[in-house]
């Protein structure tokens, strides 16, 4: 049984209430569905496109949706810019692909890009694949997190988001501090923090440093299977992008190594 869901879920779900248990309750009932659904490969979603289908799609909403969120607080700052390129310079894009990554920014900036029909056709090309879904957040987080924090006016955007692909608040508050502790996870490793490495690295997997053996185990193959490089290309992840899964899965199998090493886990 997986408990990183429901364990992220929860906290997420009591932070987001204000400190309500009934929040965190609901935060675990939440993030219980998320495991099953993330587990069993199934979703909200029912029937889909192709896989080149998908791969289209995917690459001009993250793009166009990339620039409106740039522009969410009414001006695109350095930071921002910055960011956006730190994203596409990860992904290794070709020069051609680049300059489209580029167009399709600048059109999600301007005030009549309609993103709402962009990020509702992503959903119905990516049905039944809820792991394309998670990806596509992931790489909208990644760009807000990366200037540092987010604003007002862009988590709000997040959220509308998030909810034309049928994720709710919750979910999208244990990816953000997921994603927040990989990125943390990475930056230790490669000194660009000075921190509790192993601390780091149980939070990269989702879990606190008492979780059981099994547990660690069942986390690391989990997060593995999420952001597998091949298994999302066939699943429709343009084959531009699967560096970012390469990156997370590196950063997944580090944190798990450390721990194991730790723990002498067989």
């Amino acid at each position: 049984m997986s408990w990183v869901g429901k364990v992220g879920g929860a906290i997420a779900g009591f932070i987001v209430s204000g400190g309500s248990p009934l929040g965190a309750l609901v935060g675990g009932i939440l993030g219980h569905q998320f495991d099953r659904g993330l587990n069993s490969g199934t979703g909200p979603f029912v029937g889909g496109g192709s896989s080149a289908q998908r791969q289209q799609v995917f690459f001009e909403t993250t793009f166009l949706v990339m620039g409106h969120l740039a522009k969410a607080d009414g001006r695109v700052s350095e930071e921002e810019i910055q960011a956006a390129r730190t994203v596409m310079h990860r992904m290794r894009l070709r020069p051609e692909d680049v300059r489209q990554a580029i167009d399709l920014f600048n059109a999600g900036k301007r005030a009549d890009a309609n993103i709402d029909d962009s990020v509702t056709k992503l959903r119905r090309a990516c049905s039944g694949q809820p792991e394309l879904i998670r990806t596509f957040l992931e790489i909208q987080m990644d760009m807000a997190v990366g200037k540092g924090s987010i604003t007002a006016a862009e988590r709000q955007l997040l959220w509308r988001i998030a909810q034309l692909l049928d994720v709710g608040r919750v979910e999208l508050a244990h990816l953000e501090a997921l994603l927040r502790a990989q990125r943390s996870f990475g930056q230790y490793q490669t000194g660009q923090q000075r921190s509790n490495g192993l601390e780091q690295a149980y939070k990269a997997l989702g879990l606190e440093s008492d979780a059981t053996d099994q547990q660690i185990k069942t986390a690391y193959r989990r997060l593995m299977n999420q952001h597998h490089p091949d298994k999302l290309v066939a699943k429709g992840l343009p084959d531009s992008m699967m560096e970012v899964a390469k990156e997370r899965t590196r950063e997944i199998r580090s944190a798990y190594e450390q721990i194991k090493a730790h723990r002498g886990i067989k």
